[in-house]
């Protein structure tokens, strides 16, 4: 089968589509034939080799979101799962395939309606988005500010937010027109992104949403109001200075919170639950996704340049 793997750490041409063996799913597995792979930021961090010391390797196989059809189980798996719709986190490798395997307790049948590309650009986002408001205790009528709201998390972040009863939900990005794409998603105040905004925009924030990271990051923590708390989704600019906590240091008597969220901390159930509401949703109209372009696997290539050039609002799919 076809696949997309990471020949050498770096720019998009490191990637290669390779020929590789159709994986066997073990006991508790499924296999997936893929229709729609979602493109998120952690390929391309994973790809620039920046998570090396964590163990990924120059031939790692990319990917980790999927939805497609369940051909195969393994031992323990039951057997009801074959010939149904699904979406499917692979863990951090793997999705970037023409079929993948995946944990039964990773696996959510599609509801009618719902098309793969819209599964794979909300079941990883709309998880990380909510628990995120979660960690940083929001409550209705505080402000939030959502930075690098471009991507699937940021779009689904903003609209949560907006829903459950934010005073102001402010976005950076980098133009008006995505300003107005982000506004018309529930946004309120648009930032360049420095920050900067016009003069209507509150001179604080109770909850900061990063999924940047990067050398700015302790600007974005001296917009905090006192008791506001700053929750760190990814790093897709980069780590923050090696001394940013200085800020919240410097800030002792405003009582300023940071935190770091990896779903990978919330129990399985209530990660398939959350995901199963938002999914339903979407269906429904509640919730919208926004898919970027789709694309065939064997341009994997085009889609990470797009990433890297920040041209994309949303999710890339590729599709085998």
């Amino acid at each position: 089968m076809k696949a997309v793997v990471i020949r050498t750490f770096g720019d998009p041409d490191g990637l290669e589509i390779v020929d590789v063996p159709v994986p066997v799913p073990a006991p508790g597995q499924v296999l997936i034939t893929t229709e729609a792979i979602g493109v998120g930021g952690v390929d391309a961090v994973i790809r620039r080799g920046t998570l090396a010391a964590y163990g990924f390797r120059e031939g790692h196989l990319l990917g980790s979101e999927v939805a497609g059809e369940v051909t195969a189980v393994g031992e323990g798996v039951d057997a009801s799962w074959i010939g149904r719709r699904v979406w499917a986190f692979t863990g951090l490798s793997g999705g970037y395939a023409e079929r993948a395997v995946a944990s039964a307790e990773d696996v959510l049948a599609l509801p009618d309606g719902l098309t793969g590309a819209d599964a794979v650009t909300l079941g990883g986002s709309g998880v990380v988005a909510h628990f995120a408001l979660e960690r940083a205790r929001f409550t209705p009528g505080e402000t939030v500010l959502v930075r690098g709201a471009a991507g699937s998390i940021g779009i689904t972040a903003v609209q949560l937010a907006a829903r459950n009863g934010a005073s102001a939900v402010a976005v950076t990005t980098s133009s008006a027109e995505r300003g107005a794409r982000l506004r018309d998603l529930g946004a309120t105040h648009v930032l360049d992104r420095s920050g900067e905004g016009g003069p209507q925009t509150p001179a604080g924030f109770d909850v900061v949403i990063d999924v940047v990271a990067g050398p700015r990051l302790p600007l974005f923590l001296d917009k905090l109001n006192s008791n506001g708390r700053y929750v760190a989704v990814g790093v897709v600019g980069g780590q923050p200075p090696t001394d940013f906590g200085m800020r919240l240091m410097d800030a002792f008597r405003r009582s300023l919170s940071f935190a770091t969220f990896s779903s990978d901390t919330v129990p399985g159930p209530d990660r398939q639950a959350v995901r199963s509401s938002h999914f339903a949703d979407a269906v429904h109209g509640d919730l919208r996704t926004v898919v970027h372009e789709v694309l065939p696997l064997d341009q994997a290539v085009r889609a990470h340049r797009e990433m890297d050039a920040g041209k994309v609002f949303g999710r890339i799919v590729l599709t085998p």
